[in-house]
Parts: structure tokens; C-alpha cells; sequence
């Protein structure tokens, strides 16, 4: 019993946060199918993660009381690493799906790809961590997760949507990448005293971003009724000529 409530724990945030996802986008929401393909999408990666990583463990060592050496360890290592896996999905696959059809929909498949991610990261944690580690990923790993796939996606909307913006994309792959960067940095030199807040401030100001991101795109969208120009009334002729001067 204990071990279900334990997986039910770590899936939790991840399912939830891609219900909210899915709810956020008012005007042309995605195939339910779709949106769980991609989902084991973001499962999937962690296994590309899993083959680079032990790729670059031959050839790169790490000296955890090194600040620079555990820049590298956060920024390329990891954040570059996971984000590129997650990446490759979205911009190589669902990028070119006929239902990626607006820029919202960046946001939708990169969140439902990293919660793929974040929940199958999440069990592993939960399973060797115990509850204490499940309730603390819940309210803070898996949110951050989630704010990074916002921001690349938000980006790859842009990318796709907007004439000859197709660089975007590299801003996707980068801005997501700075962010878990820094979150990770922040607690890979936790030792540093006061040094661990930065972690929190990078996922409050993610989270911030990621609402924005959200609402600019909602906008946006050409379903939204909004943008839809209104059409124009059609005068009258023989109304215009009849019609009595001023006096």
C-alpha cells in the first residue's frame, strides 16, 4: 500500500501540471492521443539523457567543490544535456505535426514532453528518496521542469509562426537551458552559504516568465476570436443617394 501511495505522490504534480496546461489553451485544444504520445515522449528522454550522460562521463570528471568545474557540471552537463533530450522530441517530431497548428501549442507539447520527463524522473527519486523526497520534488523540481518546457516553448511557437523566425528555436534550446542551469547550479553548490535561494529565485522567476509566456500566446492565438477582424458592413447604396443634405 505504502509503495502506491508513493507512486500516486510522485505522479501526482506531473499530471496535474499537464492538466493545467491542457486547460490553459482556450481556443484549439490538442488530441488527447497526441498530447499522451508525448508525453511518453518526455519518458524517452531520459533514456537519450541517460546515453549521453554516460557518454560524457568518460571523458569529463567532475570536482564537486570546484565553483567553475560544477558550472560546467549544471550548465552543459545537466541542464544542456536534459533540455536537448526533451528538445529533439518537440522540434523533430511534434514541431512538424499538422495539429502544431498555432503558437500555443509549442507550450502545450514541450510541457507534456518535460512532465513525460519530470514524472518518470519523479518515480526514480520517489522509489529511492521515500516520501520526504516525493513531497519536496512536488513543490519544486517538477515546477521548474514545468517552467522550462513553458519558456521552450514559448520560443518554438515563435519559431514556427513567425515569418523567418525560424532562430528561435535555438532560443528555445538556450533560454531553457540557462534557466535549469542556473536552478541546478544553485543547488549543486548548496555548501555556499545562502547560495541554495538562488535555486528558489530561478524557479519563482521561471514560474513568473512561463505565466507571461502563457497569457502572450493565449492571446495570440488565430482561433482567438479577438483577432478574427470583424467584417465590414456593406453600405447602401441607394440609402447614400436618397439620403436628405444637412440643413
Amino acid at each position: 500500500m505504502e509503495i502506491l501511495i508513493l507512486l500516486a505522490i510522485a505522479l501526482a504534480p506531473g499530471v496535474a501540471i499537464g492538466v493545467y496546461i491542457y486547460l490553459k489553451d482556450h481556443h484549439e485544444r490538442e488530441p488527447l492521443g497526441l498530447l499522451l504520445r508525448s508525453f511518453l515522449f518526455g519518458v524517452l528522454s531520459i533514456f537519450v539523457t541517460l546515453i549521453i550522460s554516460l557518454i560524457i562521463e568518460q571523458f569529463i570528471t567532475i570536482d564537486e567543490a570546484s565553483l567553475s568545474e560544477q558550472a560546467v557540471h549544471a550548465f552543459l552537463i545537466v541542464a544542456l544535456v536534459e533540455e536537448f533530450s526533451k528538445f529533439i522530441f518537440v522540434r523533430g517530431i511534434l514541431y512538424n505535426n499538422k495539429h502544431f497548428n498555432e503558437p500555443f501549442d509549442g507550450i502545450v507539447y514541450s510541457v507534456m514532453v518535460g512532465m513525460g520527463f519530470a514524472t518518470f524522473e519523479n518515480i526514480l527519486y520517489a522509489i529511492n528518496g521515500g516520501f520526504g523526497t516525493a513531497i519536496m520534488r512536488m513543490f519544486t523540481a517538477v515546477p521548474a521542469h514545468a517552467a522550462f518546457a513553458v519558456l521552450m516553448g514559448f520560443y518554438l511557437g515563435k519559431a514556427k509562426f513567425e515569418h523567418k523566425k525560424s532562430y528561435y528555436a535555438l532560443h528555445a534550446l538556450a533560454v531553457a537551458t540557462l534557466f535549469h542551469g542556473a536552478y541546478d547550479y544553485c543547488l549543486f553548490i548548496s555548501w555556499v552559504p545562502g547560495l541554495v535561494l538562488g535555486a528558489l529565485v530561478s524557479l519563482i522567476l521561471g514560474i513568473w516568465l512561463s505565466k507571461k509566456a502563457i497569457r502572450i500566446h493565449q492571446i495570440a492565438s488565430p482561433f482567438n476570436l479577438k483577432n478574427t477582424p470583424e467584417p465590414k458592413a456593406e453600405s447602401n447604396p441607394t440609402t447614400e443617394n436618397n439620403a436628405s443634405p444637412l440643413p
